[in-house]
């Protein structure tokens, strides 16, 4: 159970055995990582944001956000160029530095955005919580040449 002090900005996780206070950076991008990429621009120098990572005792991560070029794809015949964006978690402290020695590091997201004035999500590939599996998850209609797992 978490409760929210939205004048001072502290969440405060409960659990049987205690509690966790995290202090909210201005910078929280809980639920909000898809809409902030359709926004950026592929020129945008890399992006870093704060997010609240569910693991078993929720923790603050830096998420580092990098576009990585445009990739083709089509939908009905319409060639398109989607803007492929990589994901990294920064864990920080002492854990973050042991991580990938324990084979406990989040592995990389990749997500791509159709910009423009209208931007959409187009696909992404990565684990969608803690220790997951990777999943792919595009839209139905486009076809992308030589389809094959970026990681």
């Amino acid at each position: 159970m978490a409760s929210n002090d939205r004048v001072t900005n502290h969440l405060v996780f409960h659990f049987r055995d205690g509690s966790i206070r995290l202090d909210l950076p201005p910078d929280m991008a809980n639920g909000m990582t898809l809409t902030l990429l359709k926004n950026l621009r592929p020129s945008d120098t890399p992006t870093t944001v704060s997010m609240i990572a569910a693991t078993p005792k929720p923790r603050l991560v830096k998420l580092s956000i990098s576009p990585q070029g445009e990739d083709p794809f089509s939908t009905s015949r319409a060639k398109r160029m989607a803007t492929h964006y990589v994901i990294k978690v920064e864990i920080g402290g002492i854990e973050g530095k042991i991580a990938p020695l324990l084979g406990k590091q989040p592995p990389d997201i990749h997500v791509w955005a159709l910009g423009g004035e209208a931007p959409a999500f187009v696909k992404m590939e990565g684990p969608l919580f803690y220790r997951g599996p990777i999943w792919r998850i595009e839209l139905a209609s486009p076809v992308w040449p030589n389809a094959k797992p970026s990681h």
